[in-house]
């Protein structure tokens, strides 16, 4: 089973810490046997100190680290990491104890801990908005972008502040298992199986002004209609708006634009068909909005690097 060891550094933002143990146990395969194992660690024993009014006392010490096939950091103000940009020797000794290829995770500030290891040198990354500048400060190699929700960079994965960890959280579940796993866990949670957009429709600078005008129903009825002919001008049409305020309003509310949104959908959708139904890659393909068997396969083969056909067999298979 794949072993998941969250390490907690003091003070951990309680909210983060609960967050892996929460998803991948909930995580299970169509018999219902669970499909992570997961354990909370930390270096020094007794509880750990959270940002809130409670200690979390973990399951095990450091040695889970040199056992698990994936290590979360979640959020911490651990003061080394954070203010000084170093870790102490104990830390240090504790990451150095993870096997090679294991795969690697923060969650929001935890990055300043893979950061101050070296872990992130040259690699794109993100972490709460409101700390990227003194990411960059601390980490001037790492190459910082505070507009996107997670980076998942193969075998280094980072998300952004609190709630975008049970966003990266259910890409690592859909990207082990697909995405009826990683949905059966979003139900659970009664949370989204994906967000849209980004942090930058966090950031108060670039949040729009509201009123009544909006182009969520408009995305509500493109999910319902992705196998039509979705221009801008159609669906600015919907939304009763010019097709220049339409999409003004839609990067604002998304951080995307509506070509860019609409085709992640159907490459979403085409995911959906291909784990779940044994349909003909053309048919897929046209049902998902796609067009044609070779759209699809360029999609596929740019979002994830396999064709329909290996897809359906990963996924199902599994």
């Amino acid at each position: 089973m794949h072993r998941v060891a969250v390490l907690l550094l003091p003070p951990t933002v309680g909210f983060d810490a609960t967050i892996p143990p929460m998803l991948f146990s909930g995580a299970a395969d169509a018999d219902g046997n669970a499909l992570y194992d997961v354990v909370t660690c930390a270096v020094t024993d007794g509880p750990v100190e959270s940002t809130a009014d409670f200690g979390i006392v973990p399951g095990a010490g450091p040695e889970a680290l040199a056992t698990a096939d994936t290590v979360v950091i979640p959020g911490t103000r651990y003061p080394p990491a954070r203010v000084d940009g170093v870790l102490p020797a104990d830390v240090a000794a504790a990451l150095a104890s993870i096997r090679p290829g294991t795969r690697l995770v923060s969650i929001c500030t935890g990055a300043f801990v893979l950061a101050a290891a070296g872990l992130l040198d040259g690699r794109p990354a993100t972490t709460h908005w409101r700390f990227a500048d003194a990411m960059r400060r601390l980490h001037p190699e790492v190459l910082v972008d505070e507009n996107v929700l997670f980076v998942d960079d193969g075998d280094v994965l980072t998300s952004a502040g609190l709630a975008a960890g049970i966003d990266l959280c259910l890409h690592i579940i859909r990207r082990d298992h697909g995405a009826q796993v990683a949905n059966a866990v979003a139900r659970y949670c009664v949370v989204p199986p994906w967000r849209e957009g980004g942090q930058a429709q966090f950031i108060d600078r670039q949040v729009p002004a509201l009123d009544h005008y909006s182009t969520a129903p408009t995305r509500e009825w493109a999910l319902q209609h992705l196998d039509d002919e979705l221009t801008v001008q159609r669906l600015a049409a919907h939304a009763k708006m010019s097709a220049r305020t339409f999409n003004r309003r839609f990067r604002e509310e998304t951080g995307e634009s509506p070509g860019s949104w609409i085709r992640n959908r159907r490459v979403d959708r085409a995911r959906e068909l291909l784990e779940s139904r044994d349909l003909p890659v053309e048919e897929v393909a046209r049902l998902s909005g796609l067009g044609s068997g070779g759209n699809l396969r360029h999609h596929l083969r740019r979002g994830i690097g396999m064709s329909p056909s290996s897809y359906r067999k990963v996924y199902q298979g599994a």
